[in-house]
C-alpha cells in the first residue's frame, strides 16, 4: 500500500469518476485505474461499483474512505512536525548549568527566545557531577559547567573560556579600591563562599591550604545567585571566577596576589550522541556572548 494510492483512491471517490480524479491527480486514466486495481487486490476487497465510466463506493469503499482521509492526514501532521522541528518552530530544550555559570547563561536566553519563539527551554542548576550524569543518560540536551578534564570521561567537552579565580566584592566596599589582594590580607577578610563540594570552593580550600591560611568564613552558599545578591549588600567578599559577575554592575572582581589561578568552562555533550540542533543553535548564541 503506498501513499499514492490513497491519494488516487480519494480522489476518485471525491469525483466518482476516474477520467476526472486521473485529471485532478494529474495521471493518466489507465494509471489510476491500475494502481486502485493494485489497492483492491492487496485488500481483498472492490472499493467502486464500475458501472461504465460512473464509479460507485462498495460498502467496503466507505469504510475505507475514512480510513484512508485520516491516514493521509497523519502523513501531513507528521511532516509538518518534522519541518517545524528542523526549523525550529517549537521543541524544547533541557540545559544543565553549573551554578558559578548562572550569570553567564541568562543573557543568551533573551535572544535565543526571541529568534526560535516555540522552542521551550529548560534550565537546571547543578554541581558538575549531577549535571554530568544527567547528561550521559539524555536527561539533558547540552550542559555549560566550569568542569576539570579529568572528569570527561562518556562526555565530548568543547573548551569554552578560562575565568581567573578572583576576590568579588561590592563597588562600595573599601576592598573595592584595591589593585590587587595578598592571600594574607584575603585570609582576615570575612568571607561568603560556596558550600563545600563546589568546584570552584575545592579550589578555594586548596589555595589557602597550601598557603597555610585559614580562613574567616562567615557564609557558606550552595546558590551562587544568592551568595553574589548577599556580597552585593554587604560588607563580605567572595571568592569566586570573574565570569561570574558579568551581569553584575554592582560588583568588582579584584586579582589575587602571586600565581594567578584559572578556571576552565566547557561546553558539554554527550559521547557519540546525535546533537540536537536547537542546542547547537543555542550553543552558537553563547558564544556570542563569551
Amino acid at each position: 500500500m503506498e501513499v499514492r494510492q490513497l491519494n488516487y483512491f480519494i480522489k476518485a471517490a471525491e469525483m466518482l469518476h476516474f477520467t476526472d480524479a486521473a485529471a485532478a491527480s494529474f495521471v493518466t486514466q489507465s494509471t489510476l485505474s491500475q494502481q486502485i486495481k493494485q489497492l483492491e487486490e492487496e485488500l481483498g476487497m472492490l472499493l467502486f461499483d464500475r458501472i461504465g465510466k460512473q464509479v460507485q463506493l462498495t460498502e467496503a469503499g466507505n469504510v475505507f474512505l475514512i480510513h484512508a482521509r485520516q491516514i493521509i492526514l497523519d502523513i501531513k501532521k507528521s511532516k509538518q512536525a518534522i519541518f517545524e522541528l528542523e526549523n525550529m518552530v517549537n521543541g524544547e530544550l533541557r540545559i544543565g548549568v553549573t551554578y558559578a555559570f548562572s550569570s553567564l547563561i541568562l543573557p543568551a536566553l533573551g535572544p535565543f527566545s526571541e529568534k526560535y519563539p516555540g522552542i521551550t527551554i529548560h534550565i537546571e542548576y547543578g554541581t558538575p557531577g549531577e549535571l554530568d550524569n544527567k547528561l550521559k543518560m539524555a536527561d539533558l540536551d547540552i550542559v555549560f559547567a566550569f568542569h576539570e578534564q579529568a572528569d570527561s570521561e562518556g562526555l565530548e567537552m568543547q573548551p569554552l573560556f578560562s575565568s581567573r579565580i578572583m576576590m568579588v566584592v561590592s563597588k562600595n566596599n573599601p576592598l573595592a579600591k584595591l589593585n590587587k589582594i595578598t592571600l594574607k590580607e584575603l585570609g582576615k577578610t570575612e568571607l561568603i563562599l560556596p558550600s563545600q563540594g563546589f568546584s570552584s570552593r575545592d579550589i578555594i580550600n586548596e589555595i589557602f591550604r597550601k598557603n597555610h591560611i585559614i580562613p574567616n568564613i562567615k557564609i557558606e552558599l550552595n546558590d551562587v545567585h544568592s551568595l553574589l545578591s548577599m556580597v552585593e549588600s554587604g560588607h563580605w567578599a567572595t571568592i569566586i571566577n570573574e565570569k561570574a559577575i558579568i551581569t553584575w554592575d554592582t560588583l568588582i572582581a579584584v586579582p589575587i596576589s602571586g600565581k594567578e589561578l584559572y578556571k576552565q568552562a566547557f561546553i558539554l555533550w554527550q559521547q557519540g550522541a546525535y546533537r540536537k540542533k536547537s542546542a547547537v543553535l543555542f550553543m552558537e548564541e553563547m558564544l556570542k556572548i563569551v
